[in-house]
């Protein structure tokens, strides 16, 4: 069985890795799983702002690890960087998901490694709290908890959530909660959902999981 390495761009997302998706992946025999900050600079970590920054830190790992490993990403699409090989060329393609594809494929040709899965979520991390409304009813008020349920009753597909800076999803949270904070509520919120609820409702992000499942579990790369 393959280790497992995520890179991920913040402190939420690496939680995440630790408190859902390692479960997970644990009950598919996939035992060494590690979330990794993208590293800003020597000192610091964290953020995706600049896709070299992604690359400076993926390149290492693929190197140093040896075969036996599956190097992914959980980052969002929302405000990524516009510095990804062919930006302007992958955002030309039609609708989000579409966008996403060309991207990740772009990612994937830059890194050229067997070893590596890229994966950009729509819009954001977020759209996955909105799988159902049992985290929101947990932690928000009854007043705002009847808000975030009217978003999660519009959309089928959370992750068909608006990427447009006043409606994603992030956006749309601290609309109703000003004082959201992101590191804790986030992925308490995301443990009531669970993981099994979010596979259900979010394609993509489904997709994704059982691909590396997939990729972890095969004896050769």
């Amino acid at each position: 069985m393959k280790r497992l390495f995520i890179v991920v761009e913040g402190q939420t997302e690496q939680d995440f890795v630790r408190e859902i998706l390692s479960p997970y992946f644990y009950s598919h025999g996939i035992y060494d799983v590690r979330p990794i900050l993208i590293h800003t600079s020597k000192t610091g970590k964290g953020g995706f702002v600049n896709y070299y920054h992604l690359r400076n830190t993926i390149k290492p790992l693929l190197k140093s690890e040896g075969n036996n490993i599956v190097v992914t990403t959980l980052v969002d699409f929302f405000r990524i960087p516009t510095n990804i090989p062919n930006y302007n060329q992958c955002i030309q393609a039609g609708g989000s998901v579409a966008k996403v594809a060309e991207l990740e494929r772009c990612i994937a040709e830059d890194i050229n490694d067997i070893k590596f899965v890229p994966y950009i979520q729509l819009h954001e991390f977020e759209a996955l709290l909105f799988s159902n409304n049992k985290g929101f009813e947990e932690y928000f008020t009854e007043e705002q908890s009847a808000q975030t349920g009217a978003i999660v009753e519009e959309f089928d597909n959370p992750e068909d959530i608006n990427t447009r800076p006043q409606y994603a999803p992030s956006k749309r949270i601290l609309g109703i909660k000003k004082e959201y904070n992101k590191p804790i509520e986030g992925n308490l919120i995301a443990i009531t959902v669970g993981i099994n609820i979010m596979l259900e409702r979010c394609p993509r992000f489904a997709s994704w999981v059982t691909n590396i499942v997939h990729r972890c579990q095969r004896r050769k790369a």
